[in-house]
């Protein structure tokens, strides 16, 4: 995807930027100091600190609603660490916000002339979609399967491969017309080689929810009862879907659409085709925090 444009005319209105008394992006709470150039996105609150006990140092603290972040040092690495909870929605507010934070001047309520570019790296838990993607593993996300529909609300520019890898899900699966159109976007190739080196590389899907967008079933029936089988076996160019989660395809597409790089890392704490679930998943995750911030 290519980053977009928008040319402003005038001042950004007080409804549209909304900020808090300290000129801090009104839901995460930071401003331009806060904002490292590389950023750990973590959904739950709790990884902040699994994280940041890492650190040489820790600088900042900020919390509000469920966006906690700590700001600090890990073998002279300026790194911010912030969780932005479940969901797309949850990713709309974080990555334009981090971007208001270092890209708009919110005094003069102007972008800025000289333009910051994070590398925002997700690490997150997820499950597999492939028998051969083993539980306790780490995947690299090389592309991100939207099926949330965010980004139908902005102006894209996809590029032509992820166009005809979208095309070809939507052909392979029979996708129904009364769901929301899917969305692909690729990762950064420098951030993909820097930190997913090793690890299983594929697509991640991206749902609107946990249990029937995962296709699960508890008291309520699923209206396509045969889509995980047929997202399971789709190829395209020897790619395929890995993984399900919740937040990469909108984390790919709001991040290459501002000019930053984006990269989510997963460990796999289950086995969706196996029936598999991790018996520690918090040592799976604790190495994959360390493998991140070694590779940073």
């Amino acid at each position: 995807m290519r980053p977009t444009t928008y040319k402003q005319t005038g001042e950004i209105a007080p409804s549209e930027l909304i900020l808090n008394e300290d000129g801090s992006a009104y839901h995460i709470a930071l401003r331009d100091e806060h904002v490292m150039d590389n950023v750990i996105l973590v959904g739950d609150m709790g990884r902040v600190d699994l994280i940041a006990k890492h650190f040489d140092s820790v600088d900042h603290v900020r919390k509000n609603r469920e966006f906690y972040s700590k700001v600090g040092k890990y073998k002279g690495k300026e790194i911010t660490v912030l969780s932005t909870g479940i969901g797309t929605d949850n990713i709309d507010i974080v990555i334009n916000e981090l971007d208001v934070a270092v890209n708009i001047d919110v005094k003069k309520r102007q972008f800025r002339q000289e333009k910051r570019s994070l590398n925002l790296i997700r690490i997150g838990t997820s499950g597999a979609l492939q028998e051969d993607v083993p539980v306790d593993s780490f995947v690299a996300s090389k592309y991100g399967l939207g099926f949330d529909g965010l980004l139908n609300f902005y102006e894209t520019k996809f590029d032509k491969d992820e166009i005809a890898l979208r095309d070809a899900l939507i052909y392979h699966c029979a996708y129904p017309q009364r769901l929301t159109k899917p969305y692909i976007v690729e990762s950064d190739q420098d951030l993909r080689l820097k930190v997913g080196y090793g690890m299983t590389m594929g697509i991640t899907a991206t749902a609107s929810g946990f249990y029937a967008p995962q296709g699960r079933v508890l008291r309520l029936a699923l209206q396509y009862e045969d889509l995980l089988e047929k997202y399971t076996s789709f190829k395209w160019n020897d790619e395929r879907i890995t993984n399900f989660e919740m937040e990469t395809a909108a984390l790919y597409g709001l991040g290459s659409m501002l000019g930053h790089k984006t990269l989510t890392v997963c460990a796999i704490i289950a086995n969706r085709l196996r029936g598999e679930y991790s018996a520690d998943y918090h040592k799976t995750v604790e190495g994959l925090i360390e493998t991140v911030l070694d590779r940073l």
